[in-house]
């Protein structure tokens, strides 16, 4: 053990402090009980020189009729009477602070640790930003006291010391260049970058965070669109395949069909056949003796000849006989007209039909907001109806006083977001979306330059509600509209959810405001319009 000299305030060459002083070099097995094998606890020594904890030893004496050193055997008479090893106690205690402290110190991950540590690595303290080196407490310890060493620059600990220095001026890169965005020193800013703006490391650190944070929130969305589109594309793929296992099935009957009509037809073609190559026989017959007899210039033979001539021999009326061929004809014209129309049905459905899924991905929970409700409605939990009556309701600002329509209590200023809503047996509706100022108290005029887009249906027909309105075609009674919305985009989209089609889109709309889905069932005309419009369940389609 190598042990320095130094000077003791109460003592002269101190052995206590010179012992003390170098503990912390010593290793745990220095100050191990051979017992217990841990560090000593009120450490004794016997009168053989051997060190024990005394707790130790005295159990080991409580159990043995003889007292002997557990480690040399020596037998004492008498059972020792032993005392502290006060020297040995205290390194025991200075060496367990050690530890203790060095454990507390020793690197952790994603700490900088001491460039200076061997074996065990403990953590750096600072970084100097001369030598290029990471010190521990106890090895920056030269820097506080050496003449030289003070004058160093010392920083918080900082791993990777020699990239975060100038290549041209040796200094630290403490500053950032917005112009060339790389990080500089401060004599960076008088020559190559003087005119640039210049910040803090920290400023722009925190700049990029934040913008750090909007890619972190996008980068989900962005995967879940590339889900989505992945999804839309092996659905129309599914659906691809679903038609050709149709038009095959459609072919495989209607070659059946074909085939036996053509049995049935091939049939009676023979039999036609074998019934008029004897009638045609016998008049080839007849044909020949004709025209021999009509050479004939011998007036006495011609006369006796013409009188043996036979007669006709009967045939069948053939003009009334008819081959199936037209039957057989028109047959594979319907199937094909047939055929052809399931096509064009499938190809106007598909791309909607996709189309349709995807949107449905965004389906929304939507509650009707009873503050916002006309007096005159009924709201029966997702559903609300004309009840006839004007009620007498709790004042309400947001309460739409004049209209017969309700919003619901969710509203969106970003994103995208869908729902569906059940007009089935309603003889009038509207529905759709509308921006959160829009009037209460007075009268409401639904366009989307009042913040206004919504489909509207009653006698007359099916309309986008615009200035003007924008008419559209009603192939069929509507039983549920989806309305699908894209804030970011400006995109307003109607669907037939039941076809699967899209009714109608309003593109490149402003929103500068947040929109609340809109629902007005509109009067019940004495009943004859009294269903309710229903925020139904949204029956996403599994790709």
């Amino acid at each position: 053990m190598k042990l320095e000299i130094y000077n003791c305030s109460r003592h002269k060459l101190c052995r206590l402090c010179l012992g003390m002083a170098s503990a912390t070099s010593w290793s745990e097995e220095n100050f191990s009980c051979s017992i217990c094998l841990d560090v000593f606890d009120s450490p004794v020594t016997t009168a053989c020189g051997h060190n024990f904890c005394r707790t130790c030893i005295t159990k080991v004496w409580d159990e043995q009729v003889q007292h002997k050193c557990p480690l040399c055997n020596e037998l004492f008479r008498t059972r020792p009477d032993l005392r502290i090893n006060t020297f040995l106690s205290e390194l025991a205690t200075q060496f367990r602070t050690s530890e203790r402290v060095n454990k507390q110190h020793c690197v952790k991950p994603g700490e900088v640790p001491c460039d200076f540590c061997t074996g065990t690595q403990l953590k750096a303290a600072k970084s100097c930003l001369m030598c290029l080196i990471s010190y521990c407490q106890t090895h920056l310890e030269p820097h506080h006291r050496v003449a030289g060493l003070k004058k160093h620059r010392l920083v918080e600990p900082m791993d990777r010391l020699e990239d975060r220095m100038c290549k041209k001026h040796n200094q630290l890169l403490e500053l950032f260049c917005r112009t060339e965005q790389v990080s500089v020193c401060q004599f960076c800013t008088e020559d190559d970058h003087k005119s640039h703006p210049i910040v803090p490391l920290k400023e722009e650190y925190e700049v990029k965070t934040a913008q750090l944070g909007k890619i972190e929130a996008e980068v989900p969305r962005m995967i879940q669109e590339r889900k989505l589109k992945i999804q839309e594309i092996k659905e129309a793929d599914r659906q691809i395949n679903a038609l050709i296992s149709r038009v095959e099935k459609w072919r495989d009957d209607f070659n059946k069909t074909i085939k036996e009509k053509r049995k049935s037809t091939k049939k009676q073609t023979e039999d036609l056949v074998k019934e008029l190559e004897p009638e045609i026989e016998d008049l080839t017959n007849r044909s020949s003796e004709v025209k021999q007899l009509s050479h004939t210039k011998d007036h006495l033979h011609f006369l006796q000849a013409f009188r043996s001539l036979k007669g006709p021999p009967p045939t069948r009326d053939w003009t009334t006989v008819e081959v199936r061929t037209q039957s057989y004809i028109r047959t594979i014209r319907s199937s094909l007209d047939q055929l052809e129309e399931t096509l064009n049905m499938e190809r106007k459905k598909l791309p909607h039909d996709a189309e349709l899924k995807r949107v449905q991905q965004y389906a929304v929970d939507l509650t009707l907001d009873p503050d916002t409700a006309h007096p005159e409605l009924i709201l029966d939990g997702k559903g609300v109806h004309d009840g006839g009556l004007k009620k007498t309701l709790r004042h309400s600002l947001k309460r739409f006083v004049n209209c017969l329509c309700v919003v619901t209590r969710q509203r969106f200023s970003s994103g995208r977001f869908y729902f569906e809503v059940q007009v089935k047996d309603k003889t009038a509706w509207c529905l759709g979306v509308v921006r959160a100022s829009l009037s209460r108290s007075g009268w409401i005029i639904l366009t989307p330059e009042t913040g206004c887009w919504t489909l509207f249906y009653d006698k007359d027909g099916l309309v986008f509600r615009d200035d003007p309105n924008v008419r559209l075609p009603l192939r069929a009674a509507l039983q549920k509209v989806g309305v699908f919305v894209d804030y970011d985009e400006g995109l307003v989209s109607f669907y037939d959810v039941k076809a699967r089609v899209l009714i109608y889109s309003a593109t490149g709309c402003t929103f500068s405001e947040p929109l609340y889905p809109y629902l007005r069932p509109c009067s019940g005309y004495g009943g004859t319009n009294s269903a309710p419009l229903i925020i139904s369940p949204v029956n996403k389609t599994v790709f």
